[in-house]
């Protein structure tokens, strides 16, 4: 593997973590305060840093830094995770998703920007904001004395108490576990951005910690690597939480350092002669900037038993204020080669299970995935070749070759299931993207907007969420400029100030649906047909229906904004979303109520590759209809048949009367309409537009068949969907049975393109 492909990894693996950093922002702005939570959000930062110093992007190792040190304020609860501290967050997560992908693609970022929100978040780690710091640090270290008064200077000393009872036997009965950690880092791990300050600051929550460091490596000052790592620490922790949650601590740095970590010798006996230590109270606020040369002043001007603890303090100091430690004299060569011994057998194992992990999953490049898939479909075109010429050249259905065939097709349709699950991927990654549309609108606009989603854990089809991005970005910026009203208006109307944008989905019959709703002044109908007939789009004294009204917002060019903005007046947003919402076969509704909101509701095929359909023939035509549109197959008598006004019939099923719809006389098949009696009647329920009973001349059989776009290969065909290819090597059209139901209400197809497109 080369370097390219393993930086290619890397990207993959940010947007993984931008992801993660983002679900996790929203959820403490949501006011979930777990610490797993903030945790997560750190580890995402912490590890897109790591893999950037790695390759040695400046820009989003810098930024990544700043952004890391505000979080571990917050994990460290030094600043309260308020509303406006998370708005800044958001913000920075939003730029540090830019800085990754002009990393990747080779593009920049605004340097102003970038600069601004560095200042921003260094203001917040200074604590700009009230925080709860103080009330923290009494909690970690309560036997601290009170704090002296800050001088004239801005120097707050940090005073130390080493009392006796730090050596008493009380101390030393503990129930909690103890281990014996190793850890002396690689110079590769400064390279990569972490910090051995924030892996001990991490490792002391888990308990009760003292630590010894190890000078011996360092050189004299002509003979300093600035880039080198000399110290060694030795690590007694006393912890309930186990060996792994110590490993844990150090899971993104373990490849750049030697790590040993060992359960204590019982009674702890040996360790103490095998390598001494004073214990010391470690305070974590002395791992700070702001801290740091607070406890070393201290460590100068309290009393301590004897110089050994002064001599820990400046070792500290000198290790980049990494810890406080105790005597600096004892050093155990038979001790360090266990150590290395055990660091050796450590890492061997952590690879074997670093392994294991990873072959739980794997990365697959898309296009093979894709492969795959055709070449499933072309196995299921024939597969049903296959049936066909047996079939027709075997009389006996029982021989033992249509067995095979019936199993044949079993597995066929089993390969094509769990190919198509490999595809299959939750909305999630396209839901938190609309996010930051809606934080930037809504600042441009000067509107309080809360973007609430549901159904984020729906799969469809790997293409059509690729697909899914743009015409929900159209939508969400319509919805905030158009549809929600300012504050001030809002507080008028006696409304939460505060706008909501609601994102859903769900499956329904064979489909997906998603919706976008807003609580925002509904369509304007008037004005939208004011514009219209002021842009020529309609005639003045044309008659529409609310619904035709409301559709009018999907011309080419309309648009009801009064000037042209970054956001909006250009007329080309929401025809952008009808016709990507048609390439993918699907189709857009709208309902909206004036004062209330507008609800926007998008049903998708779940997949672009496979339907099950019906076989019907219609004027010598075979078609297939989608399985999930039928509700029932019904032989008409001529009883149940009544005429309603010049052209059109009525079919009675069980007491209630449903639209008869001739599918030839639609299509242009044929001139006059077919007698009902002499046919089948589907009844079919689409969307928006209720029951209706498709007629066609006969049902050949239910199939599962490959869709080929006729977009692609021929042009677009009013009332057909798509095609496909059947088991005798015809070519067969995928009825679009909403537009065909569309036109039976009187929006009539185009019957110059119709019948050219079946022949």
């Amino acid at each position: 593997m080369d370097m390219n492909e393993i930086k290619e990894i890397f990207f993959q693996e940010c947007e993984e973590q931008l992801a993660e950093l983002e679900s996790g922002l929203l959820k403490m702005n949501d006011g979930d305060r777990d610490p797993e939570t903030v945790n997560a959000v750190f580890r995402a930062v912490h590890s897109i840093k790591g893999g950037a110093g790695a390759f040695g992007l400046d820009d989003l190792v810098a930024f990544a830094h700043v952004f890391e040190t505000t979080l571990d304020c917050v994990r460290s609860n030094k600043l309260e995770p308020t509303q406006d501290v998370l708005k800044v967050m958001l913000k920075a997560a939003d730029v540090l998703a830019d800085l990754t992908n002009a990393a990747r693609d080779g593009g920049s970022v605004d340097p102003a920007r970038s600069r601004g929100l560095v200042k921003e978040l260094e203001a917040l780690a200074n604590g700009d904001v009230p925080a709860p710091s103080a009330a923290v640090v009494a909690e970690v270290a309560p036997k601290s004395v009170a704090a002296a008064p800050t001088d004239e200077s801005g120097f707050q000393p940090i005073p130390f108490s080493f009392d006796d009872d730090f050596g008493s036997d009380e101390l030393a009965v503990d129930a909690r576990p103890e281990y014996e950690v190793s850890f002396k880092p690689r110079s590769d791990l400064y390279a990569k951005g972490n910090d051995a300050t924030l892996l001990l600051r991490d490792l002391s929550r888990l308990g009760e910690m003292n630590i010894f460091c190890d000078m011996d490596a360092l050189p004299g000052l002509p003979d300093i690597d600035p880039e080198g790592a000399y110290f060694k620490w030795a690590i007694s922790i006393k912890t309930d939480k186990g060996e792994d949650a110590i490993r844990t601590v150090f899971e993104f740095a373990e490849w750049d350092c030697d790590l040993d970590v060992q359960p204590a010798a019982s009674g702890g006996s040996s360790t103490s002669e095998e390598l001494p230590m004073v214990p010391v109270p470690f305070d974590l606020s002395i791992l700070d900037n702001d801290g740091a040369a607070a406890a070393a002043e201290a460590g100068k001007e309290t009393p301590a038993p004897g110089n050994d603890v002064a001599a820990a303090v400046a070792a500290a100091e000198t290790a980049s204020n990494v810890t406080q430690l105790a005597s600096a004299a004892a050093r155990v060569e038979k001790k360090e080669a266990a150590l290395a011994a055990a660091a050796a057998s450590n890492a061997a194992a952590a690879q074997n299970n670093a392994a294991a992990a990873a072959g739980q999953t794997i990365r697959v490049d898309l296009d093979r995935v894709d492969r795959l898939i055709n070449l499933v479909g072309e196995l299921v075109i024939n597969q049903a070749m296959l049936s066909q010429s047996v079939i027709e050249n075997d009389n006996n259905g029982a021989s033992s070759i249509n067995m095979g065939l019936e199993e044949l097709q079993q597995l066929t349709r089993e390969i094509q299931d769990s190919v198509m699950a490999i595809r299959a991927q939750p909305v999630k990654p396209v839901f938190q993207r609309m996010s930051r549309i809606v934080r930037e609108i809504a600042d441009m606009t000067g509107k309080s907007i809360r973007l609430i989603t549901e159904g984020e854990n729906t799969e469809v089809d790997k293409t059509v969420i690729d697909k899914l991005a743009e015409p929900l970005t159209h939508m969400i910026r319509n919805a905030v400029d158009h549809g929600i009203e300012t504050p001030e208006k809002r507080s008028t109307l006696g409304k939460n100030p505060e706008g909501t944008v609601r994102l859903t989905a769900k499956h329904r019959s064979g489909r997906i649906l998603i919706e976008l709703a807003d609580d925002g002044a509904g369509i304007n109908r008037e004005r939208v047909r004011q514009k219209a007939i002021d842009n020529d789009l309609i005639a003045a004294d044309a008659n529409l229906s609310d619904e035709e009204i409301d559709n009018l917002i999907f011309l080419p060019g309309f648009s009801t904004a009064d000037k042209i903005s970054d956001i909006s007046g250009r007329g080309v947003g929401m025809d952008v979303v009808k016709r990507s919402i048609q390439a993918l076969g699907g189709r857009i509704n709208i309902t909206s109520r004036p004062g209330q909101g507008s609800v926007f509701t998008m049903s998708l095929p779940l997949t672009l590759a496979v339907l099950d359909g019906m076989v019907v023939t219609v004027a010598g035509q075979t078609l297939v209809v989608p399985l999930t549109a039928i509700v029932e197959t019904l032989q008409p008598e001529a009883s149940a048949i009544h005429s309603f006004g010049a052209n059109h019939r009525l079919i009675s099923i069980r007491n209630s009367f449903c639209p008869l719809v001739d599918v030839g006389r639609i299509l242009n098949f044929r001139a006059t309409q077919a007698n009902p009696v002499d046919g089948v009647a589907l009844l079919v329920e689409s969307e928006g537009g209720g029951q209706r009973a498709l007629m066609v001349d006969a049902i050949q059989g239910q199939r599962q068949v490959v869709i080929k776009s006729l977009e692609a290969n021929y042009t677009h065909v009013p009332g057909i969907a798509a095609a496909t290819i059947l088991g005798d090597g015809r070519v067969a059209l995928i009825l679009d049975v909403d537009a065909v139901v569309g036109a039976s209400r009187g929006q009539a197809l185009k019957p110059e393109m119709s019948y050219a497109a079946a022949g």
